[in-house]
């Protein structure tokens, strides 16, 4: 679940633990309500036997004889004739216990006991009537009351004419009634509950991640070269509102660090040139001599850097350029054509004529010096420059045929200071800038630099947009 999005495991969450919650309250509220209108019906019951045992006590010609007459349908009176003789003393010697709701497939009756009187021929009844549990009446009361659909409470009521049994019924229709109703409400409530639970929470926790997703796309959007943009901060004042200040503190002290660090390299770099310009002018007017030589190299290597640190920091800091149209054959014939330290290379060319592009010509002439630089230094014989179109806009390849690029290293040659170790020596004077500026300039005119596999040696393609 740990795929799944801060959103989506916050709505599932909600729903579970509200389904849970309904649940256990669905379970306690059927039970409950079913316990009670069961206990309801069983006082119901108790009710109409203490009520019908009141009336036989009270008015003993009720009971005449034979089966007495019903006073209620749901009350019947069991005289001591009904039962075999050990049924009712079984009955009569059992004790009382309280009355206990029925389930289906069993009859749990409760009966109440009278004490009887014979003083002077009277018959009272007692002041405490008891519900009892009665064995053999209830294999009678099971015909007139099935479990299920009736409560019966049992009582043994003593008369003038001997003891009998009064049996009370309530049906338990109404309770069976109720439950349904309330399953009705709860199978699709329940249900419907949590759907309206999922959707309000997917809408809440979208609503609250809102500012997250903003945060998050203006940040993957800042680059090094435009730090002075910002996160947005949300109005409320919670710890999103303060993940986003955070986040702009730190981009201002990253921004100022990195401020800081364009302006050290091009301040050094710019105070580096009148020194190393007045020292190479000394070197060539001293006399020739082996040590001069060499000193006068190194120089020149010295400012080919610092004059690339430059150009570095003014890329860096996105300095706006003379953009316009370019003829990139004309430049690319140009520097193609310039002399370099290794004339025993013979570079060709492949131009297509008329191919524009916009932009700076300056730092066009430049990627493409650096890049067959970089060609005619590490190329054993022949180094080839093709420009194309390509849907309107340019394509320039530049090959070489040395040794070539490993494919673990096709991205790393453009990192800054990169040199590889078969052929980019300090020796051979490259600095490890060439490419990097070349990609910058490329990437600044809203194209791209990358090696291209295939064939001996190595090939960087450059491709820039139409004007």
């Amino acid at each position: 679940m740990s795929h799944l999005s801060v959103r989506v495991r916050a709505t599932l969450a909600a729903t579970a633990i509200v389904a849970v919650a309904l649940g256990v309250a669905a379970v306690v509220l059927v039970g409950v309500l079913k316990g009670s209108l069961v206990d309801s019906a069983s006082a119901e019951a108790t009710r109409r036997a203490y009520g019908t045992a009141g009336m036989i006590t009270a008015s003993p010609g009720l009971i005449t004889g034979g089966v007495a007459e019903p006073l209620d349908p749901d009350v019947q009176v069991i005289e001591e004739g009904d039962l075999s003789e050990a049924e009712w003393r079984a009955v009569l010697a059992r004790p009382a216990q309280p009355a206990l709701p029925i389930t289906s497939g069993q009859d749990t009756s409760g009966t109440g006991t009278t004490r009887s009187d014979t003083t002077r021929g009277e018959t009272t009844r007692s002041a405490a009537v008891r519900p009892a549990t009665i064995g053999p009446a209830a294999v009678r009361a099971e015909r007139w009351a099935p479990a299920g659909s009736f409560t019966v409470a049992t009582m043994p009521v003593s008369t003038v004419d001997g003891v009998v049994l009064v049996q009370a019924r309530a049906s338990l229709e109404p309770a069976g009634a109720a439950l349904q109703t309330l399953q009705k409400l709860l199978i699709p409530g329940i249900p419907g509950l949590l759907l309206l639970v999922a959707a309000l929470t997917w809408l809440a926790v979208g609503r609250a991640l809102a500012p997250v997703s903003a945060i998050r796309t203006e940040m993957a959007d800042i680059t090094a070269n435009d730090l002075h943009r910002r996160v947005p901060v949300p109005r409320s004042r919670d710890e999103i509102a303060r993940l986003a200040e955070t986040m702009n503190r730190t981009l201002d002290r990253l921004e100022l660090a990195v401020d800081r660090h364009k302006r050290f390299v091009a301040d050094a770099a710019h105070e580096l040139r009148s020194p190393l310009a007045i020292l190479r002018t000394r070197l060539e007017l001293a006399p020739p001599g082996p040590l001069a030589a060499e000193a006068l190299t190194d120089v020149e290597r010295i400012q080919a850097l610092t004059s690339d640190l430059l150009l570095l920091a003014r890329l860096d800091a996105g300095e706006p350029a003379c953009h316009g149209e370019v003829d990139l054959g004309q430049v690319a014939a140009e520097e193609a054509t310039r002399a370099r330290p290794r004339p025993e290379i013979r570079v060709e060319l492949e131009v297509a004529a008329d191919v524009v592009v916009r932009g700076s010509a300056e730092e066009l002439r430049r990627l493409v010096a650096n890049l067959v630089d970089n060609a005619v230094r590490h190329a054993d014989s022949t180094v080839t420059v093709r420009l194309a179109r390509d849907g309107g806009g340019a394509v320039l390849d530049v090959r070489d045929d040395g040794p070539g690029i490993p494919a673990e290293h096709r991205e790393a040659v453009f990192d800054r200071f990169t040199r590889l170790d078969e052929a980019r020596g300090r020796d051979a004077g490259g600095s490890g800038l060439g490419l990097a500026i070349a990609r910058d300039i490329a990437v600044r005119h809203g194209g791209g630099l990358s090696v291209v596999g295939g064939g001996p040696g190595a090939r960087l393609r450059a491709r820039l947009p139409a004007p």
